[in-house]
């Protein structure tokens, strides 16, 4: 392997893909834009890509691949919803994904949710024109509550570590029991978790099976003013039943760093731009919604093991070797 095609590159990657180019011997090609259908053709034979995750690769940028000769693709991201891995294997792509440490999102979790809990949106709303009145911002402290993790897996057990200094409970769910988790919370049924936790944060991967987890009908079994968290992809709540659970005051206050339906928006300077996503934008405005804009992993460590990912799964995948991350 002499090439790989980086896309969607950010800046602050730059000096660690050259940095990465430089101690494997290999040329790395950036850009910042996304990887169409189009450009495909222009790529050289037998090189590799590698991208993040605002564009989708299904049966038509699988089979373009494999007629360009190029059979190894990575996503410098943890999630990987946005890759068909049925048509990758139909045509003999090989795909890996990135992997980091899970302090950067739980830590950003707990503060999310200390930031609900604490109204701080509101807070900060009314410093901006001088009001430092106390009045409806009453918060609560997390000793009395009972938090709700779906998703136990490395980033889901981490939150759960982080929390179990603030002396709430904790009870979890997963499809699989996880030891770790299981020394810190309670395994409870889904059924079980909605209906006794006050605060509720998804740490699940984006599939067939968790898409909109958080619905119209999962929301109706929780309790009044339950607090939703979401650091880890949009699909996993219904953003309508989100807007409907907030109006109805069913929903006492959401800590999202990323919704569906976000690729258009997402890192990108859209100040000069007409923002034509009205639900986000309606759902962003409520008073005792945090928004943030998918940045839970964005870290220092994290984009260095992400660029490092990216570029050495690659050369693992096409080397023969063992790659920790392959996914097909």
């Amino acid at each position: 392997m002499e090439k790989i095609y980086a896309y969607e590159v950010r800046q602050d990657e730059k000096n660690v893909l050259q940095e990465l180019a430089e101690k494997h011997g290999i040329k790395v090609v950036c850009s910042p834009e996304l990887l169409t259908l189009e450009e495909i053709p222009r790529l050289d034979a037998g090189s590799g890509v590698t991208v993040l995750g605002m564009a989708q690769y299904g049966e038509a940028e699988m089979k373009a691949l494999a007629d360009q000769n190029i059979h190894y693709l990575s996503t410098r991201t943890i999630g990987y919803n946005h890759i068909d891995l049925e048509a990758a294997k139909r045509h003999g792509i090989h795909v890996c994904n990135a992997n980091y440490a899970p302090n950067g999102v739980a830590d950003y979790t707990v503060m999310m949710i200390l930031l609900c809990l604490r109204n701080y949106k509101q807070a900060l709303w009314r410093m901006q024109v001088n009001d430092f009145s106390l009045s409806g911002l009453a918060g609560r402290e997390m000793k009395d509550l009972t938090i709700g993790i779906i998703g136990t897996g490395r980033i889901g057990t981490q939150v759960m570590k982080n929390l179990s200094g603030f002396g709430c409970r904790l009870i979890c769910y997963d499809q699989y029991t996880n030891p770790a988790a299981a020394e810190l919370a309670e395994y409870v049924s889904l059924e079980e978790l909605y209906r006794q936790s006050d605060v509720i944060s998804l740490h699940l991967s984006l599939s067939p099976e968790t898409y909109h987890i958080i619905n119209h009908d999962s929301i109706a079994k929780m309790k009044d003013e339950v607090v939703l968290i979401n650091c880890a992809r949009g699909g996993l709540m219904d953003i309508h039943a989100l807007i409907d659970g907030i109006e109805q005051e069913k929903i006492g206050a959401l800590g999202l760093d990323t919704v569906e339906e976000e690729e258009s928006i997402v890192h990108r300077d859209l100040k000069t731009a007409i923002f034509a996503d009205r639900d986000i934008a309606y759902l962003r405005q409520f008073k005792n919604v945090v928004y943030t804009y998918h940045m839970a992993f964005y870290t220092d460590v994290a984009v260095r093991s992400m660029a490092a990912c990216g570029i050495e799964g690659i050369l693992e995948m096409a080397g023969g070797q063992t790659c920790r991350t392959q996914l097909c």
